[in-house]
């Protein structure tokens, strides 16, 4: 479980084939969360497992072939900045939302807009998840904790702080880019509840 407030942004050092898909290393550039092989981090949303043993500063993961098929973790490149959070403890402050690291599915960006001192995103989500969008409600992009400033019939709108533009890699993204998106896990039983009462 994660609270979808990133931690520190790392870099992405090397993408390795292999039998199960693929091997992602990432420079954590500095990050002092102490992790160890089996703990839990959020990677663009995407909640990993970190394997070991750990022989460098650098962190490594082991993506499989379905989490590469249902989340934009397969499009990354060597240089690609990526958002990182650890797992939730019963200690931790939570202030973003519950945000499970299950990416529900891959969206595009389709408009930046950066006008009168306001940075938005545009986003396209696949059809389905359109109904667990609700204006002012919140969501989660390549693993950051937002709300919804606006909705269409098949698209939302996030406003981006600057703090939130510093500290994650939302404000390099173009127009096209996929995304990873978590729809709020509370909206996911509403809609699930009232479906199977209709059926």
């Amino acid at each position: 479980m994660f609270t979808g407030i990133v931690q520190q942004l790392g870099e992405v050092t090397a993408v390795k084939p292999c039998d199960s898909g693929q091997t992602l290393h990432i420079d954590p550039r500095g990050w002092e969360t102490q992790l160890q092989p089996g703990d839990s981090v959020a990677v663009n949303g995407c909640c990993l497992t970190v394997t070991g043993p750990q022989e460098s500063p650098l962190l490594r993961f082991d993506v499989v072939h379905q989490t590469l098929r249902t989340t934009a973790l397969g499009a990354l490149s060597v240089g690609d900045p990526v958002n990182l959070e650890p797992a939730v403890t019963a200690a931790t402050f939570m202030s973003g939302h519950l945000v499970q690291g299950h990416v529900d599915g891959v969206g595009r960006v389709r408009s930046v807009s950066a006008v009168t001192g306001e940075h938005r995103l545009r986003i396209e989500p696949p059809a389905a998840l359109m109904e667990c969008v609700v204006d002012k409600g919140s969501i989660a992009v390549e693993g950051v904790s937002l709300t919804i400033a606006s909705r269409g019939d098949t698209w939302f709108e996030v406003a981006l702080i600057p703090t939130t533009i510093e500290r994650t890699n939302l404000g390099g993204l173009c127009e096209g880019r996929q995304v990873n998106v978590e729809v709020d896990y509370i909206a996911k039983i509403v809609v699930g509840w009232m479906k199977q009462r209709h059926e």
